[in-house]
């Protein structure tokens, strides 16, 4: 029994990202996750209290394998400045993984306080990351910069998600340049 809703609750995360993915926050309904489950409506509320619930989950599952691309694409780079690049880069080059869109959806949807809090410490989570990088790299306030640079981040995200009128290429090249001249500065 314990494996069968073990089963059934990966499933109903797989539906919540496939429809976070294909339609944003507006698409990740109960009805829209039992109808992708084959499960009743009703029995999509014996997994989740709420949309927030399922969110919550989804970011308690995802980011943290999301943050450890992230934190191997930086312990494979050499140098502090080559770790800062990595940093930028792996993040977005996730902007396409079902993961990732999921988690970007999260945050522009009106969630619970919990729900918040979760995705505010995992974001914490990135910047801390970054941080050694770059006191490494002299700054006397590493926190403020990779919170600065994570902002630079979030809005290439974005830029991406949006489909903007520039190459996913192009957005990743001047994220890269400006959060490196950024950062020596």
């Amino acid at each position: 029994m314990a494996e069968h809703r073990s089963m059934q609750r990966a499933a109903l995360l797989d539906a919540a990202r496939s429809l976070l993915s294909e339609g944003g926050t507006e698409a990740l309904t109960f009805p829209a996750l039992a109808e992708r489950t084959g499960l009743a409506r009703s029995s999509v509320y014996e997994y989740f209290r709420s949309r927030a619930a399922v969110v919550e989950e989804l970011c308690e599952v995802d980011f943290p394998v999301w943050a450890a691309e992230v934190s191997s694409a930086m312990a494979a780079a050499e140098g502090p400045e080559g770790k800062v690049e990595a940093y930028v880069r792996r993040q977005l080059a996730l902007v396409g993984d079902r993961r990732h869109r999921a988690v970007v959806a999260f945050s522009a949807s009106e969630l619970d306080a919990g729900a918040r809090e979760k995705i505010r410490a995992a974001h914490g989570g990135l910047v801390t990351m970054i941080g050694e990088a770059l006191a490494a790299m002299g700054h006397a306030e590493p926190r403020l910069a990779a919170m600065l640079l994570q902002g630079v981040v979030d809005a290439a995200v974005r830029r991406i998600e949006l489909g903007a009128a520039e190459d996913p290429t192009a957005i990743t090249e001047a994220a890269v340049a400006m959060a490196l001249r950024g950062v020596r500065g």
